[in-house]
């Protein structure tokens, strides 16, 4: 069993930058495919970008946001530059035991309780 715990969310300006983490406990993550959800009030959970367990395949439907993972620390990363209002929403990371990231929610097993991130206009 995966725990993961989200940190890093807060108040932002646009056009600023954030970077949260996400901290397995329990297992190791050097196994696990990582990805990054979010979802804003009144909308569904939204893919944002994945990484495979070695970090080699990374898909990403926001090309201002970069995942990145430390494997020794046991802790994924989610960069987010040039941060506008519409990205306004709490964020999760999330794990699958299998090689390569996907964008269904469905298809990941263990999951954070999320940060909330707000950028202001």
């Amino acid at each position: 069993q995966v725990q993961l715990v989200e940190s890093g969310g807060g108040l932002v300006q646009a056009g600023g930058s954030l970077r949260l983490s996400c901290t397995a406990s329990g297992r190791t993550l050097s196994s696990y495919t990582m990805a990054w959800f979010r979802q804003a009030p009144g909308k569904e959970r939204e893919f944002v970008v994945g990484v495979s367990w070695n970090g080699a395949n990374s898909a990403s439907v926001k090309g201002r946001f970069t995942i990145s993972r430390d494997n020794a620390k046991n802790t994924v990363y989610l960069q987010m530059n040039s941060l506008k209002p519409e990205d306004t929403a709490v964020y999760f990371c999330a794990a699958r035991e299998t090689r390569l990231p996907t964008s269904v929610p469905g298809d990941y097993a263990y999951w954070g309780q999320g940060t909330q991130v707000t950028v202001s206009s």
